[in-house]
């Protein structure tokens, strides 16, 4: 049996006498169980033109919809392609009507700029829309 600091951050420091290495094992345990039920937030990219038809741009919306709903960030890119490039108006223009169709589900996290040939923005799932799917779990 040894004496076991438990919760040093306590006022005052708890401690516990037990076998050590029963207790270091119970808690690489919890620590286990808790990366497990741990989830990493990806970062999808949903890739856009900008001569992309209205239904081809809902149905790609509604797909971030989903991956947002999951707790994902979306990166939204617009990709130019030859001469595309002499109307940049047109890309901020998709941009812009994506931005729309998703409303106020989404926070921007990059702006809208220029990565070589290709317009990009950032998004991320708005605080208030992933508590409400939670609470609906």
């Amino acid at each position: 049996m040894d004496l076991v600091e438990v919760a040093p951050e306590a006022k005052p420091p708890v401690a516990r006498i037990v076998e050590f290495e029963k207790f270091r094992y119970k808690e690489e345990k919890k620590e286990q169980a808790a990366k497990k039920h741990a989830r990493e937030v990806e970062l999808k990219e949903i890739w856009l033109s900008p001569r992309i038809a209205q239904h081809d741009l809902e149905v790609r919306l509604k797909r971030a919809v989903g991956f947002l709903e999951d707790g994902d960030r979306v990166k939204l890119t617009v990709k130019f392609k030859g001469r595309e490039m002499a109307h940049p108006e047109a890309g901020h223009q998709v941009v812009t009507q994506a931005l729309a169709f998703l409303g106020d589900k989404v926070v921007i996290e990059r702006e809208t700029k220029f990565e070589g040939r290709n317009l990009t923005t950032i998004v991320s799932p708005a605080k208030n829309n992933q508590q409400g799917s939670k609470e609906e779990t």
